[in-house]
């Protein structure tokens, strides 16, 4: 017994500095630090930048160039005039800058096509994330109600502690009184100190799954949380509504928008057959001086404005083969959707059938449970009037241990596939 109150006490002392852990709070911490879910955010934020304009190619591209060359030349020439020319080492320097702008005017389309990829490959980083966030969340109820489980199973071993301390109390009180035996205290004892194993033991296990909990919300793994709660189950859910949800389901989603992705890669690759037309402007400036020959300066500075028509004629079939290749690839996207909602449908449905089946066995249960406690008080009252065996109440101690480990683990798989129900339809 002494061993006993020293184990409470010191984990009455542990937890005194604890932080108190509600659900809620578990959820906003992992969706703070939880690292998959900022991949995913600096994904989404990646696709957010490049959607835009510029970067699918319909903004102007302006730019600018100046070069200067200084050169050692020997000069040797002959004029039809008579003269010659004949110098070595003389100096000569030229200076060329140039600013010029370009503007896509027509390439099939392929401008607008490639921005409304981009908008789709947002959309899609967009559905990822929420994907990851909904994972997330799960995870962490999951570990959560882990923990409400084991500290339940730890209540109540500590109970049937408490009632072999209270059925020893007992045979020492008869065996004062010669009304019990050795062999029964000794038994007492011995399911006793059995039970005091198991609860240390037990409380490993919630060591444990606290740890589980704190890894995955990315805290530190010697952090001591105190968790106060209990397993409710909402009864609520329908499956006509999970499966019309599909469409909601941002993994689904997510496929959705890659059959987009990969339908406009093919309109893209579809506008290199077509001709491409650009407008260019700009403005020259060049200067070359020499220190010897018949052109000494020559200068030349000025705008200039044009048009330039690209017609594609041949190029070995790559782009038929390319079109090929983007067709299949939508094609493969189209079947993994397929694929993604026969999956979520089974899932769905099986995951629904234990949820209905969990609810009521766990109605059942509770009541098995509500008769083991009532089956306990009434074995040992009997025991205390000598009118039940030690065997006796040992069977009820057990029976009572049983349907309360049966009945919290009914109720932690009923929770598990209400999450999971919740998650398929995106209703976390």
């Amino acid at each position: 017994m002494k061993t006993i109150l020293l184990i409470i006490s010191l984990g009455f002392l542990s937890t005194a500095n604890a932080q108190l852990l509600t659900l809620d709070d578990a959820i906003k911490i992992a969706l703070k630090n939880n690292l998959d879910i900022e991949i995913e955010k600096n994904n989404f934020e990646i696709n957010k930048i490049n959607n835009n304009i510029a970067v699918a190619g319909g903004m102007p591209n302006v730019s600018s160039t100046i070069s200067s060359q200084q050169s050692v030349v020997d000069v040797n020439q002959k004029l039809n005039t008579g003269l010659n020319i004949n110098r070595a080492g003389s100096l000569s320097n030229s200076t060329n800058a140039s600013i010029s702008a370009s503007q896509l005017l027509y390439n099939g389309s392929r401008v607008v096509t490639t921005k409304k990829r981009l908008e789709a490959l947002q959309k899609q980083s967009e559905f990822q994330l929420n994907a990851q966030i909904q994972n997330t969340m799960a995870l962490v109820m999951v570990k959560y109600y882990d923990v409400v489980r084991q500290q339940f199973y730890l209540n109540t071993i500590q109970q049937s502690i408490e009632l072999s301390r209270k059925q020893k109390e007992i045979i020492e009180t008869k065996k004062s009184v010669g009304l019990a035996t050795d062999a029964e205290y000794f038994q007492s004892q011995i399911d006793l100190n059995t039970r005091m194993q198991d609860f240390q033991s037990q409380q490993t296990i919630v060591s444990q799954v606290k740890v589980d909990l704190l890894n995955v919300l990315n805290l530190k793994l010697d952090t001591i949380i105190v968790i106060k709660d209990s397993i409710l189950i909402a009864e609520d859910i329908q499956l006509n509504q999970v499966l019309s949800s599909s469409n909601t389901n941002p993994e689904i989603s997510s496929l959705d928008q890659q059959i987009k992705i990969n339908n406009y890669l093919f309109k893209e690759m579809e506008a290199m057959r077509k001709p491409s037309l650009n407008a260019g402007a700009g403005f020259n400036y060049g200067r070359t001086q020499n220190a010897a020959g018949q052109l000494l300066l020559n200068q030349y500075y000025g705008p200039y404005l044009g048009i330039g028509l690209t017609i594609p004629i041949y190029n070995g079939g790559a782009v038929k083969r390319q079109l090929q290749s983007a067709d299949i690839r939508t094609k493969t996207t189209v079947l993994q959707k397929e694929v993604a909602i026969l999956n979520y449908q089974t899932a769905a449905t099986k995951t629904y059938q234990s949820y209905i089946s969990g609810i009521e066995q766990i109605k059942t249960q509770g009541y098995t449970f509500d008769l083991s406690s009532q089956l306990v008080a009434l074995v040992m009252q009997k025991f205390k009037l000598a009118s039940a065996t030690i065997i006796e109440v040992r069977e009820a101690q057990k029976s009572y241990e049983d349907a309360a480990f049966r009945l919290v683990n009914l109720e932690y798989l009923t929770k598990i596939a209400e999450i999971e129900l919740r998650r398929l339809s995106n209703q976390l």
